[in-house]
């Protein structure tokens, strides 16, 4: 049985305030986009020789992780303590590019969540779904649904964002992911928290003409500090026609949202990933 992790992009974001676990209570817009990786699982055989009972293997853009902290397996291994779950290999193709703010890996932890339970009909409901997700990581319960939220808390707690929808009909995103790694860490180092004069949650129900100059990523200003090549290919979205232009996350990919296909976009990135906007 396969299914198919979506990638996400981040409409604005804005860390709110420290907390006292050590964490930032942050908002931002989660946007699901049509970049996937690919996870298929099967059941293993009883006389397979494997000491791990979720048994990946992982194809296509490399993974900074071992088997054992991939979070399909830590997934698996989560439903597995309080399911019966047979022993099973998972095969994983990576699409996604890694530390991007892409989300890809916290769409396959959740992803496999959702596949173990259609598979064997373990009948979780969404909600429970979205509360093992929740443990595996701060994004990784949007990806139960992957519809538009509006997140909040540490990005676990999601309320509806219908605004992006209607907007973006008839528009394109083009997604760049540069030969950058970002720190978060270090990047959260370099933020002073504070509240935002108008939601993300608001600007995003405005006209996309309106983003620019409201809807911002408050990691672009460390990001584009330490890296001046991530403001230039933000500028460079700009100047090829993007409506709007952001970082996605902590980084380093960076998106343009276009009125019309960007047809010559390639030749400035040639690795970009373009597709519709609309859901």
């Amino acid at each position: 049985m396969i299914t198919f992790p979506c990638a996400k992009i981040n409409l604005g974001l804005n860390i709110i305030s420290e907390r006292n676990d050590g964490y930032h209570n942050l908002e931002t817009v989660f946007y699901p986009i049509p970049l996937t990786d690919a996870l298929e699982i099967k059941k293993m055989s009883e006389e397979f020789p494997s000491d791990a009972p979720c048994d990946l293997k992982v194809t296509g853009n490399k993974v900074d992780c071992n088997e054992e902290q991939n979070l399909v397996v830590k997934a698996y291994n989560l439903l597995a303590h309080d399911y019966e779950i047979p022993r099973v290999h998972a095969h994983l193709y990576k699409r996604i590019p890694s530390q991007a703010g892409l989300g890809g890996g916290s769409s396959d932890g959740a992803f496999m969540i959702r596949l173990l339970d259609e598979r064997y009909r373990l009948n979780i409901g969404n909600a429970e779904m979205e509360r093992y997700a929740s443990k595996l990581g701060a994004d990784c319960a949007f990806f139960i649904m992957a519809e538009p939220a509006f997140a909040t808390g540490i990005g676990n707690e999601l309320s509806p964002a219908d605004g992006p929808k209607g907007n973006l009909d008839g528009y394109y995103i083009a997604v760049v992911k540069p030969d950058i790694a970002v720190s978060t860490k270090e990047a959260y180092q370099q933020i002073i928290p504070k509240t935002p004069m108008k939601s993300c949650k608001e600007i995003v129900r405005q006209p996309i003409d309106t983003w620019k100059d409201n809807l911002s990523n408050d990691f672009e200003a460390p990001a584009f500090k330490a890296h001046p090549e991530l403001k230039a290919i933000k500028d460079k979205l700009y100047s090829l026609g993007a409506a709007y232009a952001q970082m996605s996350g902590s980084g380093s990919a960076l998106y343009g949202i276009f009125k019309k296909n960007p047809e010559g976009i390639s030749n400035a990135f040639p690795d970009c990933f373009t597709f519709n906007a609309a859901l």
